[in-house]
Order: structure tokens, then C-alpha cells, then sequence
């Protein structure tokens, strides 16, 4: 009978220490989770700036070199 409880109790520990290390695996995989979705936010909120930007941007006065009239002494 002791032989038996001494096998019962180890067999609960070892199910107590691979619970235990589930719980630790569960929650740095929620912290690595919740530092990925800042991340995420933080992209999307610099693209949505970057596509605002690029929108506003004016034409350019220049002309460019395909548009350029010759010079007169052509």
C-alpha cells in the first residue's frame, strides 16, 4: 500500500510540475501575443500616417526633363 501511494504521489507531482510549466508557457506566449499586437497598431498607424502624407503631397512646380521646352539657342 505504501509502495502504491509513494507512485500515486510521484505521479501528481509530476502532473503538478507539467501544469505548472504550461501555465509559465501559456502566459510568456500571452505577453509575447500582447507585444505583437502594439506593434501591429503602432505599423498600422504609421502607415495610415505615411498614405496621408502621400496624399497631400502637392505636384512639383518643376517641370521635368521630358517637359522642359528647349532652351531658345536650339
Amino acid at each position: 500500500m505504501t509502495n502504491e501511494h509513494s507512485l500515486l504521489s510521484q505521479r501528481i507531482d509530476e502532473l503538478e510540475m507539467k501544469v505548472a510549466f504550461q501555465e509559465n508557457t501559456l502566459e510568456q506566449l500571452n505577453q509575447s501575443l500582447i507585444e505583437q499586437q502594439f506593434m501591429i497598431e503602432k505599423m498600422q498607424l504609421q502607415l495610415r500616417y505615411l498614405a496621408q502624407k502621400l496624399k497631400d503631397i502637392q505636384p512639383s512646380n518643376i517641370a521635368t526633363a521630358a517637359e522642359e521646352t528647349p532652351p531658345p539657342h536650339y
